[in-house]
């Protein structure tokens, strides 16, 4: 009879996480937290329900593995470019400072300082998949404190591989002279090289080769060979396999098959990281927690602690307010699931005795544990801490502008806006939160303050009272709607506009004042249907009264189960007869110095021109020897199909000619 004891595992894995998922829900817990408390009640420390907890740890691995494979794809090199200095010099500092922190306490406490410096790598690490997941539940991977934190993390992650590299050399195992670490470090750096070679020559071409097979299976389980595969492959040289597994992703994302690898391994990735958070909770030791409960709690808080002060320190070296600043550090307080692999490997080389082992491995989850909490109750917290300096506030209370616009806000939609009220002598203050950009915008001559905008005293230094129109261009949703409730307080008749990313988020600003709720994935749908709409010459009128009627109330017919019907009927009438539409005559156009004669529309394509506008003259009726010049305006009658070879005739000619060739 088979030995069914791995179903018979499944099952009661997979029964426990629904069930504790479903009772989290209910709670409104984050389910990082449940699934942990699982793990750690089903374990061999607890009910001891499985068979063989090794299973699980390798399905984890598996889950964590996809996990970073996913973040790789996710994100470009662009992207990274954009990060490198958050990146480069908030992640040094971050993990410089924590390492430092912890070793000389460890120091203190009279340990050596090989494990003190092994204690310091531990500590410095964050989770990587819960911080991310809990960005991703809550929406705010695009905030400033999410980019910091993704920022600050990937160089964690890539810090991982000298970590496992030094642990053999701490704990003596491995010469530590000159050459050894030579050695060693150059063979880190030429796994690496071979890998990222790997990934970025022979990956792509073997994706295209599934792609082209048209069958969706081979297609999914090629690029989960892949994915796994390098990583084993960076298991095998000796590093981790999540930094295989994460290489292969980045590289990926490069090619035109990221989105598609996204989609098809999404589901199966959250699945395998709810079993790696299970199987993290499965090697707490219940009895030693009890037993040594003191010392747990205690190094947890202490490690909470450190990190809040040392990536604060981090991020504040990078410009950004106060409450940014508070908002990453309670994201990145905990340790990381890396950080159980610098155990198990300080365990093996003996680095640590397994009792310390214990508190440090029950400490590293209860910082996982309250993770969630910390990043729920942050917004409130941050609201409360005072405010930071506003740049120039001598200045702007003695300019006493009025009637201007206030951008709180210097993304790319408030640089923009910014950029054309100046043009237009448009009064405008602007609100920024990253010093950085503060300075930039400054030297650029824009009347840009540093500040947060949850802040009242930043609004009253930007004169928001007096303002006639205040912009919300923020990425935060907690800070946006703060900001709201603040300028609707301060000024009840200023004309507020809302940019928000997410359409849930609408009726709840609406509801605190904002005159104008800007929804990004709406506005996309409604400018797709202009542009296509366009294309099938539908008058501007039955566009513009179309598009009206879709931003009306908020959204509301977008947001509504079903499409309610009316203008659209002017649209399906505009679709079935024939319209009329506007040709601009460029400078290189065929028509450009030939007659409406020459042309012969009528006869070529089935239109007429019943208008030619030069200038601000209309000419009703044109003759045919009418002569056209670059610039003219003609307005053109026909069915739809036959109103697109006009304009193709007019642009290229009937052989594709343009201005200037022969005849």
């Amino acid at each position: 009879m088979p030995d069914l004891h791995v179903l018979q595992d499944t099952i009661v894995v997979l029964a426990i996480a629904v069930g504790v998922l479903l009772l989290c829900g209910r709670l409104r817990l984050p389910s990082v937290i449940g699934l942990l408390i699982a793990g750690a009640v089903i374990g061999p420390s607890g009910l001891a329900l499985l068979s063989r907890v090794e299973e699980v740890e390798i399905f984890s691995e598996i889950g964590v593995a996809l996990l970073l494979f996913l973040i790789g794809l996710e994100l470009s090199m662009a992207q990274l470019r954009e990060l490198r200095r958050i990146f480069l010099l908030g992640g040094a500092v971050q993990v410089a400072a924590t390492s430092t922190v912890v070793a000389i306490a460890a120091l203190l406490l009279g340990f050596g300082w090989r494990p003190a410096l092994f204690f310091g790598f531990v500590i410095s690490l964050s989770s990587t998949a819960v911080v991310l997941k809990s960005l991703q539940d809550r929406g705010e991977g695009h905030t400033p404190q999410g980019r910091l934190a993704l920022g600050l993390l990937l160089f964690q992650d890539f810090l991982v591989v000298p970590m496992i590299v030094a642990v053999p050399l701490l704990a003596g195992a491995i010469e530590a002279t000159p050459g050894a670490l030579v050695v060693r470090l150059g063979g880190a750096l030429l796994a690496i090289g071979l890998v990222f070679f790997l990934a970025r020559y022979a990956m792509p071409r073997l994706l295209r080769e599934l792609a082209a097979s048209r069958a969706r299976e081979t297609f999914i389980l090629g690029a989960l060979g892949v994915g796994l595969g390098m990583a084993v492959f960076t298991e095998r040289l000796g590093f981790s396999l999540a930094l295989g597994a994460f290489l292969a992703g980045l590289l990926i994302s490069e090619t035109e098959f990221g989105p598609q690898v996204i989609a098809d391994i999404g589901p199966l990735r959250d699945l395998l990281a709810s079993l790696f958070f299970l199987s993290i909770g499965m090697l707490i030791d219940l009895p030693l927690v009890i037993e040594q409960g003191a010392a747990v709690f205690g190094l947890a808080g202490a490690a909470v602690a450190v990190k809040l002060v040392t990536t604060g320190v981090a991020v504040a070296l990078l410009g950004y307010s106060r409450r940014i600043v508070a908002l990453a550090a309670l994201l990145l307080a905990q340790v990381g699931e890396f950080s159980f692999v610098l155990l198990a490997l300080g365990r093996t080389y003996e680095l640590i005795d397994p009792a310390i082992y214990q508190v440090l491995l029950s400490a590293a989850v209860l910082t996982l544990v309250v993770t969630p909490l910390l990043i729920a109750v942050g917004p409130r917290l941050t609201l409360r801490l005072p405010g930071d300096a506003a740049a120039g506030e001598e200045k702007l209370v003695q300019d006493a502008v009025k009637g201007h616009v206030v951008i709180c806000g210097y993304g790319v939609n408030g640089q923009v806006l910014a950029r054309i009220l100046a043009s237009a002598s448009i009064p405008h203050r602007v609100v920024e939160g990253n010093s950085l950009v503060v300075r930039e915008a400054q030297r650029d001559g824009v009347e840009i303050t540093f500040g947060d905008s949850t802040r009242p005293e930043i609004l009253h230094h930007v004169g928001v009272e007096r303002a006639k129109v205040v912009v919300l261009a923020i990425s935060d949703r907690r800070a946006t709607a703060h900001t709201l409730r603040l300028v609707r307080r301060m000024n009840p008749t200023a004309r507020v506009l809302v940019r928000t990313r997410r359409v849930d988020e609408i009726a709840e600003l609406q509801s605190l004042g904002a005159d104008v709720v800007i929804s990004e994935e709406f506005e996309t749908a409604i400018e797709i249907l202009t542009r296509v709409l366009q294309s099938y010459h539908v008058p501007r009128h039955v566009i513009r009264a179309e598009t009206r009627l879709l931003r009306g109330e908020g959204y509301e017919m977008l947001r509504a189960p079903g499409m309610q019907e009316g203008v659209s009927e002017a649209v399906m009438q505009a679709l079935i007869a024939g319209t009329t539409d506007l040709f601009q005559v460029d400078s290189g156009a065929y028509a450009v110095g030939r007659t409406l004669a020459d042309l012969d529309l009528r006869s070529a394509t089935g239109t007429t021109v019943v208008a030619v506008i030069r200038g601000e003259e209309p000419n009703l009726s044109p003759a045919p020897q009418l002569r056209l010049e670059a610039g003219d305006t003609l307005v053109v009658v026909g069915a739809h199909e036959q109103i697109d070879t006009a304009f193709d005739l007019l642009e290229r000619g009937p052989d594709g000619l343009a201005h200037g060739d022969s005849d």
